[in-house]
């Protein structure tokens, strides 16, 4: 198994790569690259843009192992099914076409409508550490989503009136067919394998849109859609954890790991389940991450663990202090784990 960070968009720095190597981190996950990258504008990402990103992390002594989500305005009109998810796809090829030229090995997706909405900032964690949740009775009114936005962002300058009503699980389902179905081909041509995340929070329906994979079982449903090797999974063990009906989480890690289809894991703890959960530290949730750890390396997973994020100490770098801590975690587990 390989230690990794996620730095999302602006924070793949010469400072941070340097950061990620002194803390033992050896790969590096780029989460949605957008505004960093030109070539964002036109609809598709550029192997000029992506080879910039790979070479640059490269040079720090690490590799880019994945890049995190595409931009909503690259693919709005296929998760809203649009008159222009066809175009759209098309520019989901050229993209998927240029991450394998350039030598990014993995594409993680989140194929969902509200995206990761109404959590809370709160000091969860041990100490007071600022940490993220979600808590059913200080959520948000769940008002439809707007005409003209997705995951809580704006896509276009000019929305239609009103909003894009009432979207059922089932029309979910085949939305992401017809995804996977259109691009899982060209990704086992480029070499780059497609690895989709878990709805966080885990509710079956939010803001009147259906969500796809909120329990266990729905990861398999996913897999089972196109069965090839670049279609996979962005196991995040936080979200899993957060399920109601995940009441065995080693196992689930068990199942799915000995399939060879996950591609990199969420590596998070949480207490609690949906629709009231906190996230806190590794070693004080409700998951043995040890034990996590033992799980994934004995059903054969030797790919990428991040923290995909992690409670925030009070320092003066709360951030790099609290990924310190976790990879500093991580990295002692695992190497117990390979002495055992």
């Amino acid at each position: 198994m390989k230690l990794g960070l996620g730095l999302y968009d602006g924070m793949v720095t010469a400072d941070n790569l340097r950061f990620a190597r002194q803390i033992s981190a050896t790969h590096i996950v780029a989460h949605l690259p957008q505004d960093s990258f030109p070539s964002t504008k036109d609809g598709y990402w550029s192997y000029e843009d992506l080879r910039g990103l790979q070479q640059f992390v490269a040079s720090h002594d690490l590799t880019l192992e994945a890049i995190e989500n595409f931009p909503p305005q690259h693919w709005d009109q296929i998760l809203l099914d649009g008159p222009g998810r066809a175009a759209q796809m098309e520019n989901m090829k050229k993209t998927i076409r240029n991450m394998g030229k350039a030598g990014i090995p993995i594409m993680g997706y989140y194929f969902s409508l509200a995206g990761v909405w109404g959590r809370v900032w709160r000091p969860f964690a041990r100490g007071g550490a600022e940490s993220v949740g979600f808590l059913e009775a200080e959520a948000p009114e769940q008002t439809r989503i707007p005409q003209g936005e997705i995951w809580g962002q704006k896509v276009t300058d000019s929305p239609g009136a009103g909003d894009i009503g009432v979207v059922s699980r089932e029309a979910m389902w085949e939305r992401l067919a017809y995804f996977l179905e259109n691009l899982v081909p060209v990704a086992e041509e480029a070499g780059v394998r497609l690895a989709a995340h878990p709805d966080d929070p885990p509710l079956e329906v939010l803001r009147d849109t259906g969500r796809l994979i909120t329990n266990p079982d729905a990861y398999q449903r996913l897999l089972d859609l196109v069965p090839s090797q670049y279609n996979g999974l962005e196991f995040c063990q936080g979200t899993i954890t957060e399920m109601p009906d995940a009441t065995d989480v080693l196992s689930i890690i068990r199942r799915y790991a000995s399939t060879g289809r996950i591609h990199y894991v969420h590596f998070r703890n949480v207490r609690g389940k949906a629709p009231n959960y906190r996230e806190v530290f590794l070693d004080e949730g409700d998951v043995d991450m040890i034990e996590a750890l033992r799980a994934y390396r004995d059903s054969g997973y030797t790919g990428v663990l991040i923290p995909d994020h992690t409670p925030r100490t009070s320092c003066d770098a709360p951030w790099h202090a609290g990924m310190a801590f976790a990879l500093g975690y991580m990295r002692a587990a695992m190497n117990m784990l390979e002495k055992a």
